[in-house]
């Protein structure tokens, strides 16, 4: 990441975020570039200040995105750091746990609260019910569609259970900071699905043609595979 006045860039300059009280960290560059390339319909759960999706949207050009949140305040921000990458998002003011539609979405994907405690200033990544924040998520799911979660290492058993119940071909990565144990997961599942579980050697948090370069995980392990 690089700092340029009041505005900093990921992906190597690609994606453009005002700062903030809350700027969008690795996890949001990982959790995008985790993600299926050449789907149409996003929907970013807990959207915050849209690093997720503008990084989603410098991989998928096309895709149609909304993003969710509780925070006007996020949202704004969303709007602005949108505006900055022209670039068009529906927002969508409100719990994803309580929100009432019949939509879907080809990819469903969130960086969700999972951590309990005092919250910090900004409130986020604090005190949700995971399991329901996950199950509200598949359901807004479409038939073989894909969820994706970037979550903290420890309530990976938690989010597994939960996506078990309605997800196949689950997928998961685990990211290795300078502990030996892995410090995020990356998992994703299709809904409708019955393909086996598929457990990775895992990346570094610090993997710079991720980071820097921009590159997707798919096309990352791809070239890696051709070495």
């Amino acid at each position: 990441m690089s700092t340029k006045q009041e505005i900093f860039t990921l992906l190597g300059g690609r994606v453009k975020i005002h700062r903030s009280n809350y700027n969008p960290t690795s996890d949001a560059v990982w959790l995008a570039a985790f993600a299926p390339t050449n789907i149409k319909t996003v929907l970013d759960v807990g959207i915050g200040t849209g690093g997720v999706s503008l990084c989603l949207h410098a991989h998928n050009p096309d895709a149609i995105i909304t993003g969710i949140d509780t925070s006007p305040e996020m949202l704004t921000m969303c709007t602005q750091n949108a505006k900055l990458n022209n670039t068009d998002i529906n927002l969508i003011q409100s719990d994803i746990t309580t929100w009432r539609t019949s939509e879907t979405f080809d990819l469903v994907l969130t960086n969700p609260p999972y951590f309990n405690g005092t919250p910090a200033h900004h409130n986020a990544h604090h005190n949700a019910d995971l399991p329901k924040w996950i199950s509200r998520c598949i359901a807004r799911v479409r038939p073989m569609g894909t969820f994706c979660i970037i979550t903290d290492a420890t309530t990976i058993s938690t989010t597994i259970a939960e996506m078990s119940k309605k997800l196949g071909d689950i997928h998961i990565l685990p990211l290795f900071g300078a502990k030996r144990t892995a410090e995020r997961v990356l998992i994703s599942g299709r809904l409708g699905t019955r393909g086996i579980s598929i457990l990775d050697q895992g990346l570094p948090m610090n993997c710079e043609p991720i980071l820097r370069d921009g590159l997707t995980i798919a096309d990352f392990l791809s070239r890696l595979d051709q070495q």
